[in-house]
């Protein structure tokens, strides 16, 4: 299949994708990010992102565009789940892909390791570590924890091209500037041992965790990813506003590791205004541009009433499902197109202008930021 017009696509921040068969139900709860089942009488399909499947998923498989969903569903079933995953990817077009791998599992199936979903997407995969999933593994008395810790985040992050964090789900991204006491840590350390959980919860040590973080992304020269905005019922949506974040921006600059706040809807323009007001702060829209739908170019226009050219990237954020692959580009390429075609009209900018913005945004940024 040849690959789509228009620049190379460096998805900076996305998730693997199930190649095994779904039920129907186990693939639309993967267009939504409730991890509850629709209310009586709703499908995820009819929603801003459904629309969206619908319109640029069907073709790909040899249905019409918005083919009804029963349709495409039995269409899929029909080719098989490798075959529609392996056309879906394919017709992305993506140059490169930076895979959080904190997540293994999707609908209760294992998502694809990091080798074969180059191979499916044709594309370079690069891994993006996230810093609670590895902070979980360790095992340790409460004092050797600090130690422990960033000696496991440095080893993990040694290989990759960035450290994430989603401390917006674990607590909220209000995050001091001040670093947590060693005193205060190992205490905090040692109740969360006592205490047997796996996940990570405590403000301490999760604060302690994004320091070290930002001590190891300085010493490798890596990018720090940080959830912001909407997602499954796991958050508190005010918790996840990117300006909470403003006190730790500011503590963190001296240590020059960029910040790049993903996603932030529907505190798009507050992601915006950091990365306009602080030199270290990136921003993008993720899945954002996915799942609004028939409004992606004008969210994309107020993030970009802000955001620096040269600090806004693109990425797709998908998770389990390929089709999120090929709706989070198709999205970008036409919510942005349109955006700046409405702009050369209105004579706001010249086509060298638009040309130079959508290289900048599609793949040139990431590949300076993360140094691809």
């Amino acid at each position: 299949m040849a690959r789509p017009q228009g620049p190379a696509l460096v998805d900076h921040h996305c998730h693997s994708v199930v190649a095994a068969e779904l039920t129907d139900d186990a693939l639309a709860g993967l267009l939504t990010e409730s991890d509850r089942p629709p209310a009586p009488g709703c499908s995820p399909f009819d929603s801003a992102l459904g629309l969206a499947v619908r319109r640029w998923c069907p073709p790909v498989l040899g249905l019409p565009a918005h083919a009804p969903a029963a349709d495409y569903l039995a269409r899929r079933r029909e080719l098989g789940a490798a075959e529609a995953a392996g056309r879906l990817l394919a017709a992305a077009g993506l140059d490169t892909c930076l895979v959080d791998t904190g997540l293994t599992t999707a609908a209760g199936h294992p998502l694809l390791p990091p080798a074969e979903l180059a191979e499916a997407t044709g594309a370079s995969v690069r891994e993006v570590v996230r810093s609670e999933s590895v902070a979980e593994t360790v095992a340790c008395g409460a004092a050797d924890w600090p130690r422990a810790v960033a000696q496991a985040l440095g080893s993990a992050a040694a290989g990759a091209v960035a450290v994430k964090s989603v401390l917006a789900y674990r607590h909220g991204l209000a995050a001091p500037a001040e670093r947590p006491a060693t005193a205060a840590v190992v205490a905090a350390a040692g109740a969360h041992l006592r205490a047997g959980r796996v996940r990570l919860t405590d403000p301490v040590l999760l604060h302690h965790l994004l320091w070290t973080a930002v001590d190891v992304c300085a010493e490798l020269g890596l990018p720090l990813q940080l959830h912001t905005g909407f997602g499954d019922p796991d958050l508190t949506l005010h918790r996840a506003d990117p300006s909470l974040l403003t006190d730790f921006v500011r503590a963190a600059e001296p240590s020059g590791v960029p910040l790049v706040l993903l996603h932030g809807y529907p505190y798009h323009r507050q992601a915006a205004w950091l990365a306009q007001a602080f030199p270290t702060v990136y921003t993008d829209l993720g899945l954002t541009t996915s799942y609004t739908g028939p409004r992606a170019a004008a969210v994309l226009g107020e993030m970009l009433e802000l955001a620096p050219f040269g600090k806004m990237l693109f990425s797709t954020d998908a998770y389990g499902l390929p089709e999120l692959y090929l709706v989070g580009t198709c999205q970008f390429r036409y919510g942005l197109g349109a955006l700046l075609a409405a702009w050369r009209a209105d004579g706001a900018c010249s086509a060298a202008d638009a040309e130079r913005l959508t290289r900048s945004v599609a793949a040139d940024n990431a590949r300076r930021l993360y140094a691809l």
